[in-house]
Parts: structure tokens; C-alpha cells; sequence
């Protein structure tokens, strides 16, 4: 009786053990609403992750407060290798914007993988008179502060990258911060503005319906959906090149060899031609950078940005 016992006990405890390693997952959390780039991003590498690693890959959407809820509740989360966060190169402005936040980005993430970059566009009402970037830079040169440029808001990706682009095209424009780049992109198209910097995806429906014009695109070289429009460093503006990033982080002090597997696994899925076509079709440059290759990105970045955003004397309300 008591071997029967013995091999019952056992047998329960090797199923349990075998239940519970099926059970664990890892969850990738999005600071965005569903549908944006961000959150295809996820749940196109999420579904790689779980293939190679023979585990559910949940991608939860955590909003609020600019992003900064779901990156505090990871930067928390145990470091184990089942939490991730998904996130764009916004996330090196935090701790510079607000000095109220409970985390600091540096000490307490992991860079893990970038799976490339998402030039922008600029784009100007249809009925403008400006033909061209030169035409626009001449008249904003002539006239400071006269052209108006909007925005997502204070210190997001379209703000700062305009204060980049005002810098090295020797300009000044007045900002106009809007709730979100929706509206900005169609007060540009009703005229109420004149310009704003944005995401190629956002702008690329105005585009084609021919609501607005596009002056230049923001990378190092043509966009592969904008092929006939220059870059604005082809139309003059020598200095500027601005690339926003998409990456995986996670919590620091996560293990080393979880660290290199996923970043393995995100490079490589990134670079087939499958995921590169998808990504394409959401406007993003496939260039994935692997862990070692993204920290001192990262890092750099933390402090760029940073020294922009202190030039500007910029801080979020909290």
C-alpha cells in the first residue's frame, strides 16, 4: 500500500510540475490602443515568440497617462523572461518630461530588440502655395513664427522632431499642440494649419486623396511607399535625419539567456521576408538591431533626447 502511495504521489507530482510549465506565458503589454503600429508590431513578433519558445504569448493592452502605466507596471513586474513591453523610441523622453514617474527608464529596463524604424513625412494643405521643402524653409526663414505646425502634444515624437527640424533648417514656427495626431493631420488638410511631421501611415491616406502635400520624408533614404517624394535631406535640410525606433524591453535584472533567446528570436523573425512584407505595409523600415546593438542605442537616445527636451525646458503635466 504504501509503494502505491508512493508511486501515486509521484505520478501527481510529475503531472503537476509538467501542468504548471504549460501553464506559464509570457505577456507582451502595449501602452497603445489596438490597431496601432506599436500593437500590429506585437502581435506579429508575439506570435514568433511563442512558436519558437513552445509557449502562449498574450498581448495585453494597458493604456493611460501617455504610455508611462503599462511601462511602470513592467518596470515592476518580476524579472523572469514572461514580461515584456513593446514600445517605440517615445519612451526615452519620460523621465525628462516628468520627474514624477516611478520608474527610470535606464536602470530599470533591458533593452531587448529593435525591428526597425518609421520615417515620417511632412505634409502641407493641398492649397498651399508651397510647391516644394525649399519654398517653404524660404517663406519660414522670411517670416518667423508666422506657419503654424501641430502636433500630438507637448514632448511626443511629432513635437520634438519638429523642434529638430526647425533647428537644422534655420527656422521658426509656432507649435500647436493637439490630443492626438489625428486631428492635427486633418486641420493641416482643412488649412487650419500649416504643416505637421507625422508617421507615414497616418499621412498616406491625406496623401493619396490628395487632402495634403508631401514636402519630404524624415529618413536616410526614400520611403518605399513614397518613392516620388524626396527626403529632406535630398530637398536641403542637411542635418536632419530623424528614424523613430520599435523595440522589445524588459524588466532589468531579467536573466541574460531569456535576454539573447528573444532577442534572437525578434531579429530573426523581423528579417524573414514574410514579417518584413508585413511590417512594410504599416510603413516600417525593417532594420532590427539584436541586444547588443540596441542598448547603447538606447542609452544615446536617453540622453539626446533628453538634452533636447531640457533645451526646450519642456515638461509634461502630471
Amino acid at each position: 500500500m504504501k509503494r502505491i502511495f508512493y508511486f501515486s504521489f509521484c505520478l501527481l507530482l510529475i503531472l503537476s510540475t509538467k501542468v504548471f510549465a504549460q501553464s506559464k506565458q509570457i505577456t507582451i503589454y502595449v501602452p497603445f490602443s489596438a490597431g496601432g503600429s506599436v500593437d500590429i508590431i506585437a502581435r506579429i513578433i508575439g506570435a514568433q515568440i511563442s512558436q519558437k519558445m513552445g509557449m502562449p504569448v498574450l498581448v495585453d493592452n494597458k493604456l493611460g497617462a501617455g504610455g508611462n502605466i503599462a511601462t511602470a507596471f513592467v518596470a515592476q513586474a518580476k524579472p523572469n523572461g514572461l514580461t515584456l513591453l513593446a514600445h517605440h523610441q517615445g519612451i526615452v523622453y519620460s523621465n525628462s518630461l516628468s520627474d514624477n514617474l516611478s520608474f527610470n527608464v535606464q536602470k530599470d529596463f533591458a533593452p531587448i530588440a529593435t525591428v526597425g524604424v518609421t520615417p515620417n513625412v511632412l505634409v502641407i494643405p493641398s492649397s498651399s502655395k508651397f510647391k516644394n521643402l525649399q519654398e517653404f524653409v524660404e517663406f519660414a526663414k522670411a517670416n518667423p513664427e508666422k506657419l503654424n505646425y501641430g502636433s500630438a502634444g507637448i514632448g511626443s515624437n511629432g513635437h520634438l522632431a519638429m523642434e529638430l527640424f526647425q533647428s537644422s533648417a534655420g527656422v521658426k514656427l509656432t507649435h500647436v499642440p493637439y490630443k492626438g495626431m489625428p486631428q492635427a493631420i486633418a486641420d493641416v488638410a482643412g488649412g487650419q494649419i500649416q504643416a505637421v511631421l507625422t508617421t507615414i501611415p497616418a499621412a498616406l491616406p491625406f496623401i493619396q486623396g490628395g487632402k495634403v502635400r508631401a514636402l519630404g520624408t524624415s529618413g536616410q533614404k526614400r520611403s518605399s511607399v513614397l518613392p516620388d517624394i524626396p527626403t529632406i535631406q535630398e530637398a536641403g535640410i542637411k542635418n536632419f535625419i530623424y528614424e523613430p525606433w520599435y523595440g522589445f524591453l524588459a524588466p532589468s535584472g531579467t536573466p541574460e539567456a531569456d535576454l539573447d533567446k528573444l532577442s534572437a528570436i525578434i531579429v530573426n523573425a523581423s528579417n524573414s521576408a514574410e514579417i518584413s512584407k508585413k511590417f512594410a505595409l504599416d510603413g516600417i523600415d525593417v532594420k532590427p538591431l539584436n541586444r547588443q546593438k540596441f542598448t547603447p542605442l538606447f542609452i544615446a537616445d536617453i540622453k539626446k533626447w533628453g538634452d533636447v527636451i531640457k533645451g526646450l525646458g519642456l515638461k509634461s503635466s502630471d
